[in-house]
């Protein structure tokens, strides 16, 4: 055993050594899986280095370079036509395997991962939830659906719910006279009721401006005889044919739920889906809130 051998288990032996201690003295776990895999990696990683380094320097002091040289060369310097050295060639390969397995089968190691611990935790949390407060009444509703509001709507709606002044949704009323009649001229089908989508155009001019003047006035007193093509979706009340079509004279809760599934396109921008982000009650709790804002 040479000079070289000697100093290279000696480098080998100092970093398991250091690897160790510093597990030793941070009191590592190494009863957890992900620890230990981590613990033996390092060791290996240590040896590894060592012998690789131990085996290309002695290499270096002793070989000499064979082979049969390429026709041309670049000032002077020609190059061999060898083959790729096996360990390197196999040493990638086997990179490339292991990445793929890594890939699609080894992640998360020992099937654990922080984000699956902690989306477990999260929906445990809101099992716990939806069961304390599945039978809520109105005012604990409404305190709840205003948390949200506050923290998920008001910074495109305003504090108030009023839109920031025309900029957003103005929840202190259903709709706007300027709304109704973008839709009745363009249609819609953003939030993907069972009616399915409607049809631009179904009223122009007067008609239109009856059935707009009718909407925002609360769907008080006599229709005109132009909302009749409204009806036939939406309801003579307005209220959707039980969630079947979107509900135009208030905040409900299909309504809100569709709005939060799928987004809606609005006049500073589309507002985002929430999908996901809400469990039934936190829902209810906000369309409880928005009813209480309008006037």
């Amino acid at each position: 055993m040479n000079a070289l051998m000697i100093k290279g288990l000696a480098f080998a032996a100092v970093l398991m050594i250091a690897t160790l201690a510093v597990v030793m003295s941070m009191d590592i776990d190494l009863s957890d899986p992900i620890n230990l895999i981590t613990m033996i990696g390092a060791l290996v990683i240590a040896g590894l280095s060592a012998g690789v380094s131990i085996k290309y320097i002695n290499q270096m002091k002793t070989d000499t370079a064979t082979g049969e040289l390429v026709d041309h060369s670049w000032d002077g310097i020609g190059e061999y036509k060898n083959e790729l050295p096996s360990g390197w060639a196999f040493s990638f390969l086997a990179t490339i395997i292991w990445a793929l397995w890594y890939w699609f089968a080894g992640y998360p190691v020992n099937a654990f991962s922080q984000i699956g611990q902690y989306n477990e935790e999260v929906l445990a949390h809101q099992a716990k939830f939806e069961e304390k407060h599945k039978n809520a009444d109105a005012a604990t509703l409404q305190q709840m659906g205003e948390s949200i509001f506050l923290v998920q709507c008001a910074p495109c709606h305003g504090e108030t719910g009023d839109g920031l002044s025309g900029k957003a949704q103005d929840f202190t009323t259903r709709e706007s006279k300027e709304q109704i009649l973008d839709v009745i001229a363009n249609g819609s089908d953003q939030l993907k009721y069972p009616m399915g989508a409607m049809p631009g155009g179904m009223a122009s001019g007067a008609d239109a401006e009856a059935i707009a003047d009718y909407i925002v006035a609360g769907m008080k007193g006599e229709a005109p005889a132009s909302y009749g093509v409204c009806a036939g979706c939406h309801g003579a009340d307005g209220t959707g044919n039980g969630g079947t079509a979107p509900n135009i004279a208030d905040y409900d809760n299909t309504l809100v739920h569709s709005v939060l599934e799928h987004g809606k396109k609005g006049i500073i921008g589309a507002m985002p889906a929430f999908k996901g982000r809400f469990t039934p009650v936190q829902e209810k709790a906000l369309a409880t809130y928005l009813h209480s804002l309008e006037n």
